[in-house]
């Protein structure tokens, strides 16, 4: 279904919505409060956190002075693991891309990351986790717009090389995270 896409710039959020409507796959838009949490815009969009696509931009170093950009797409309920990534792209370390490069890859401000890459500089990587489920929940290029997409319709339209990224968080295992004073650090 068709949406009125002139009341959007011309934007990551325009491009996205418009690969949708072109190729003509269900998918919901969910207003909500302006939040660009993983956790807390999943309450918000009212979906279990398992089913969030975060998305992160990662530099992997390649060689003395070589790097690729990897946008690594992980459950909303899972942390990335960087020794997974590094070794998926036989590089010699991975770290978080800084914010300025992870926005200019990915056209998005940091919050609001999609799923998918339209810069040829950035690599799509999902992890095998996210697509044991029917729907993936993600910012639509704006912290107060989501979207709801069949993960098989994912899937078609973004291409992704798939592998595991992650282990399971031990959030709910051991109880709420607790930050503790650096002078209290062992």
């Amino acid at each position: 279904m068709p949406r009125d896409l002139d009341l959007l710039p011309p934007d990551t959020s325009h491009r996205l919505l418009s690969l949708l409507d072109g190729a003509r796959v269900p998918y919901r838009l969910v207003p909500h409060a302006p939040e660009g949490r993983t956790e807390l815009a999943s309450e918000l969009r009212g979906h279990p956190l398992d089913q969030a696509a975060k998305c992160l931009v990662v530099r992997v170093s390649t060689g003395r002075r070589s790097r690729r950009y990897v946008l690594a797409v992980v459950p909303g309920d899972r942390r990335l693991d960087m020794t997974r990534v590094r070794e998926l792209y036989d590089g010699t370390d991975a770290a978080f891309a800084a914010r300025e490069v992870a926005e200019r890859l990915s056209g998005c401000v940091s919050g609001c990351v999609v799923p998918f890459t339209f810069h040829p500089d950035l690599e799509l990587v999902v992890d095998t986790a996210l697509l044991d489920n029917d729907w993936i929940y993600f910012n639509a290029a704006r912290l107060d717009l989501s979207i709801a997409l069949p993960v098989p319709a994912y899937v078609t339209l973004a291409r992704p090389r798939t592998a595991p990224l992650t282990a399971p968080s031990l959030a709910g295992v051991l109880g709420p995270a607790v930050d503790v004073p650096r002078e209290q650090r062992s």
